[in-house]
């Protein structure tokens, strides 16, 4: 099979054609013009023999080829970064360059900023920027294996999904989460939310039968937070998303069996060797479990 070769500038051209939704708005963020983009695309097109975009009315959408090509075209971008970088720093010393993480909403919260405080003390030049994301469908690890973010903190229940590497950082357990003072908040409606009872705990929560189904669903676990303390009801959820809960929340163990939920990071097998992401899983892994007294239910480090 005849080798495919593509220039830096033929991936920038496909990443921006699949980010933007269209040959119009790619052209305007390179800084050139629509049919030099379109002419551009075509040629890609050929070089790796499959259709990359649907073009019509609506713009370009990628197709099931053009999904994956842009997601190589934005690692092997990312990765020429990170090889000047690595090589400025393998000249000074110093760690600088970019670093994108994917984390969930409770996570980037309770957990990185921690870990971005002893990473800036001791790489200054690293410049990092957080997306939260949902974690669900792909969630966090999808963003990693789509080029779009360096480093995953993900909720894990398995080897990480195929393509990635990564490991545990902590498990947290699962507690009822109650108003305080209630007498029998077992008999109270259930406040849940979409990221919560993952194949880490379905197994657990089928087998309560005292678990109703949920009366409501809040959009996050801060707001299931708010609805419990006003009164509306009990609650299931893992430590981290029970950091700082308020006064009017008053949280249960819920025995020996009761569900963990891992989490750790997730990378791609290429960037896990570059500086900036090692240096991002040191300060991860160097971070002490938050003590009960902050959470209010103990993490037990892996």
């Amino acid at each position: 099979m005849t080798a495919v070769d593509l220039a830096p500038q033929e991936l920038r051209i496909l990443v921006a054609v699949a980010d933007e939704g269209g040959f119009s708005a790619a052209a305007a963020r390179l800084g050139a013009t629509q049919s030099a983009v379109s002419h551009a695309m075509r040629g890609i097109e050929r070089k790796l023999g499959a259709v990359l975009f649907e073009r019509g009315r609506f713009g370009a959408r990628p197709t099931p080829a053009g999904e994956r090509a842009a997601a190589h075209a934005r690692r092997v971008l990312r990765m020429l970064k990170a090889l000047a970088a690595d090589v400025r720093g393998a000249d000074t010393g110093e760690l600088s360059g970019p670093l994108r993480i994917a984390a969930f909403r409770s996570a980037a919260l309770h957990l990185l900023p921690s870990a971005l405080e002893r990473l800036a003390a001791r790489h200054p030049g690293i410049e990092v920027t957080v997306t939260v994301v949902r974690e669900l469908g792909a969630g966090t690890a999808g963003e990693v294996a789509a080029g779009r973010a360096d480093l995953g903190i993900a909720t894990l229940s398995g080897p990480p999904p195929a393509g990635l590497v990564g490991g545990a950082l902590l498990e947290e357990p699962y507690s009822l989460v109650h108003p305080a003072g209630h007498p029998d908040p077992r008999t109270l409606p259930l406040v849940d939310w979409a990221e919560n009872c993952g194949s880490y705990t379905r197994a657990w929560w089928a087998a309560q039968d005292w678990i109703p189904a949920a009366r409501v669903n809040a959009e996050d676990d801060g707001a299931v937070l708010s609805m419990v303390g006003s009164g509306l009801g009990m609650a299931i959820m893992p430590a981290l998303s029970l950091t700082g809960a308020p006064p009017a929340v008053a949280i249960t163990d819920l025995g020996p069996e009761r569900p963990y939920r891992s989490v750790g990071y997730v990378t791609t097998p290429e960037l896990a060797a570059t500086a900036a992401v090692r240096a991002m899983i040191r300060s991860l892994r160097s971070l002490d479990a938050p003590s009960p007294e902050r959470t209010k239910a103990q993490l037990r480090a892996v």
